[in-house]
């Protein structure tokens, strides 16, 4: 599985980004994808995640973020609304048949990162 993420960009604090992460492979549908960011100097961080039938998100982001998938565009969705200055990191998707390793970020599988830049 190959992903590419897409849709960072420059937001003013309160605005809302779409982040979408396309993938390629044959296996998409039963694979557990997810989202981390990683600020500078910081570690990575769970965002959220979307197994076939369950979705899991960090506390910071639960009301604001919402992650969602297309089956038939192989793409998995960011929607991140009343976004915060703390938001601001490089945002990375992830993939693996197993959500455990998605939620645990020992996924398979990792797209190149799409920066997101909340100003104040």
């Amino acid at each position: 599985v190959q992903l590419q993420a897409s849709g960072g960009g420059l937001v003013q604090a309160g605005g809302s980004l779409r982040l979408s992460c396309a993938a390629s492979g044959r296996s998409f549908s039963s694979y557990a994808m997810g989202w981390f960011r990683q600020a500078p100097g910081k570690e990575r961080e769970f965002v959220a995640a979307r197994s076939v039938l369950t979705t899991y998100y960090a506390d910071s982001v639960k009301g604001r973020f919402t992650i969602s998938r297309d089956n038939a565009k192989n793409t998995v969705y960011l929607q991140m609304n009343s976004l915060k200055p703390e938001d601001t990191a490089v945002y990375y998707c992830a993939a693996d048949a197993a959500t455990v390793r998605v939620t645990s970020a020992q996924a398979a599988h990792w797209g190149q990162g799409t920066q997101v830049t909340v100003s104040s």
